[in-house]
């Protein structure tokens, strides 16, 4: 089993970031400290409360006003990269609300390390025009991490972060932030672009679209970007998204021989199935196949999920033959409930076919 990054805070590295912190700022009660933040409760808490208490640990121990204590930061904080030096972040988020400008400064310096993309969301919400403008020079950075973080930190709906009512309602604001972005040269940074596209195509699936056809055709990676930007449109068969990327909504397609290994499993067991794909019009076609599963919920409804198969271009009257497995564990982000789950075949957004499966208690 993976390890849960919360561990990544051992008492070694408590350590560390105490010493570290110490070098910069002799007055610092490094073993206070590491008491505080080792003490009552730290082993029930979660990755981000644990970061929490590492920044108010700093915070309350830490000599000096906020500004100083920025200057201690900034210096002690570039041998914590990764997730698990975003506690850094976290201090300016918890503390340097009051302070804008000292903020954006030493989380353009922090996001280099650690990112400051749950940080700054506190401050487009109180602030949002001029923590927009801010991130819109961001944007022409010469550090993709910073370029990163005025795409990754300015998305409406980033998980684990807090949400942006005003950008879920209204993203125009951000198209400026994301037009100098699109074509940026880094993959990182083109990654969050599409991220950022894809919440807000959540909301507003038209205004993506919009984006993507004046976008697609300027290069290879552009396509790239809009491809996964406009991922949950395709999932949801959205013909407009379907159509830019080369799927007929209306190909003539065949599902045939659709199998299930077994019409009833146990929980956290493994469904083999199978079926035929035929192209039944004269002329050949991209197809994009998924397969969708209605999972059943505790209150006995049903949620829809979908997963790509694949997709390639079919030439007339040819078929497929394809295999796939799919395990009912259950994991973190979903629980498995008893009853009858249909399996259904999509293809280019339409669905084609459908079998049932009960799934058992285990």
């Amino acid at each position: 089993m993976a390890e849960l990054l919360k561990h990544r805070y051992t008492k070694q590295y408590i350590a560390q970031v105490a010493r570290a912190v110490a070098a910069e700022a002799p007055c610092f009660d490094a073993a206070a400290f590491t008491r505080a933040v080792l003490g009552s409760g730290w082993a029930d808490l979660e990755l981000k409360d644990r970061m929490r208490r590492i920044a108010a640990a700093l915070q309350a121990h830490l000599p000096g006003n906020y500004r100083q204590q920025l200057s201690v930061i900034g210096r002690a904080a570039p041998p914590f990269s990764g997730f698990e030096g975003m506690f850094f972040p976290d201090f300016v988020e918890q503390f340097g609300r009051d302070d804008w400008e000292a903020s954006m400064a030493v989380l353009e310096h922090l996001t280099r390390y650690s990112s400051g993309e749950f940080a700054v969301r506190p401050f487009i919400v109180a602030q949002q025009a001029r923590t927009l403008a801010r991130m819109l020079d961001w944007a022409g950075h010469a550090d993709e991490h910073v370029r990163r973080l005025a795409s990754e930190g300015s998305r409406p709906r980033l998980p684990w972060g807090m949400r942006l009512p005003a950008l879920i309602a209204d993203p125009a604001p951000l198209v400026p932030i994301l037009e100098k972005l699109h074509a940026d040269p880094s993959e990182m940074v083109r990654r969050s672009v599409a991220n950022n596209l894809n919440d807000i195509a959540k909301d507003h699936p038209a205004f993506v679209l919009d984006l993507a056809r004046r976008w697609h055709g300027d290069s290879v990676a552009t396509d790239a970007l809009l491809k996964h930007a406009c991922r949950t449109l395709l999932k949801r068969g959205d013909a407009g998204a379907l159509r830019l990327f080369g799927h007929d909504h209306g190909a003539r397609v065949k599902i045939g021989d659709f199998r299930l290994a077994a019409a009833r499993l146990p929980i956290g067991g493994t469904l083999g199935f199978g079926f035929t794909v035929t192209l039944t019009q004269g002329e050949p076609a991209k197809l994009r196949i998924e397969y969708a599963v209605d999972f059943v919920k505790a209150n006995d409804s049903t949620s829809r999920k979908v997963f790509k198969i694949g997709e390639r271009n079919y030439a007339a009257g040819e078929t497929a033959r394809i295999e796939r497995r799919h395990r009912f564990t259950d994991f973190s982000t979903r629980r498995h409930y008893p009853g009858a789950h249909r399996i259904a075949v999509i293809v280019n957004g339409v669905e084609r076919a459908a079998r049932t499966l009960r799934l058992l208690a285990g």
